[in-house]
């Protein structure tokens, strides 16, 4: 019988201990992998999202607060600014673009953001790419009430050019908040994989004389985006010295790569967590294989002295119970690469719901190389005690009839 029968026949025969040990190293594997990969995806996603700009000008509060307000349309704003602030800004001889932004509505939970049209035609999500229309649609008339609608919005609520929408006060859809004023759906946005598909904007007008706002609105905005001239390093650190430091009325929110890579600090201790949850578990899956193969070696010593009495060497026996492990933990973390690709694919989903922003491919990352190797050597490690115990079996004892 060649080393692979043997293996073969004795995985078959414990048929059902097998598959609840290959899941288990599934489960182990899935959770490894998807922790690495979703902690690496989600920052490296993240702070690379700053819609074009570099920076954020807003009312004195938390920079982190301000960029997820205005940038990922997240937590509420700190306060305003007076549209004094931005032409301020604006005219900056280290400013390339400055794009004012008023919050304050929703549509049935989606965030309704007044903007200039400079949003649109002057600035690039990503290098080399702005926001484009479907087709059939064209941006809004800053004169008109008129609403771009971003393209996840469009299709849950099944928007389309021409139907009209009735904001609502607040950034939460509550009944009997809506706002009296009409506006007409002139264009979806293509998908831009970025937090604007999860918008519906309108002119910048629109949101500050709305009915129902207050008498300082058209005197005030919520932020201002803001991409200054390439060619000059210094301008980011000068504006921060004008604004945060020399300045007590305003926050200069710079650079927004940066500020978004804090909030993974601070929940670092999470990520901790989550990888200590996943070693553990994984060493729990180690562990399984390990009983697993010493609980069919103890059933099979009859079998192991019968090899032993045909001659079979005691480094074959070592080496079957040790593929053993192996081969379980090969099919183990095949099924834990396919798990993995699932817990990937709702995992992006939810953040692709609430943020707007979609994971980079999981396809290429390193772990799903070394992730493997590792469980499939430690499991292969872990048979070599159950091997061990198997070449020690007494020939003679176990040979002996058993009534």
């Amino acid at each position: 019988m060649s080393m692979l029968q043997i293996v073969w026949r004795s995985l078959r025969q414990h048929a059902f201990s097998t598959a609840v040990t290959a899941f288990s190293i599934a489960l182990a594997g899935a959770l490894l992998l998807s922790v690495w990969i979703l902690q690496d995806q989600t920052r490296r996603t993240l702070t690379g999202m700053d819609a074009g700009f570099d920076a954020v000008l807003g009312a004195r509060g938390s920079k982190l607060q301000l960029v997820l307000n205005s940038i990922f349309h997240l937590e509420e704003s700190s306060g305003n600014l007076r549209v004094e602030d931005y032409l301020e800004i604006q005219k900056h001889p280290h400013v390339d673009l400055a794009v004012p932004l008023a919050l304050g509505d929703n549509l049935k939970g989606y965030r309704v953001v007044g903007t200039s049209l400079d949003f649109f035609t002057r600035s690039e999500y990503r290098p080399g790419l702005r926001y484009r229309l479907q087709e059939g649609g064209r941006f809004f008339d800053p004169n008109n009430r008129e609403a771009v609608v971003g393209s996840f919005v469009a299709q849950k609520l099944g928007l389309k050019p021409g139907d009209t929408l009735h904001p609502s006060h607040g950034l939460t859809d509550t009944k009997g908040h809506e706002h009296e004023d009409e506006y007409v759906v002139v264009g979806i946005l293509k998908p831009s994989n970025t937090p604007a598909d999860r918008v519906v904007w309108i002119p910048l007008e629109g949101i500050q004389y709305m009915t129902g706002h207050s008498d300082k609105a058209p005197e005030e905005l919520s932020a201002v985006l803001v991409r200054l001239k390439a060619g000059n390093a210094t301008a980011g650190f000068l504006l921060d010295r004008t604004y945060n430091k020399e300045g007590t009325r305003l926050t200069w929110a710079w650079p927004i790569g940066r500020i978004m890579a804090q909030l993974f600090d601070k929940i670092g201790w999470f990520d901790r967590i989550l990888e200590l949850i996943a070693g553990l578990v994984a060493v729990v899956a180690v562990a399984s294989v390990t009983a697993s193969t010493y609980n069919s070696m103890n059933e099979r010593r009859r079998e192991i002295a019968i090899l032993r009495a045909l001659g079979a060497r005691r480094i074959t026996i070592f080496t079957s119970v040790v593929m053993e492990g192996l081969v379980i933990a090969t099919v183990g973390m095949l099924g834990g690469l396919i798990l993995s690709a699932g817990i990937f694919a709702v995992v992006g989903g939810i953040l692709r719901t609430q943020v707007g922003v979609v994971l980079e491919g999981w396809a290429g990352h390193p772990v799903l190389w070394w992730g493997p190797l590792v469980m499939i050597s430690l499991a292969t490690l872990a048979g070599t005690i159950p091997a061990w115990k198997a070449c020690r079996v007494d020939v003679a004892q176990n040979l002996s009839p058993t009534s």
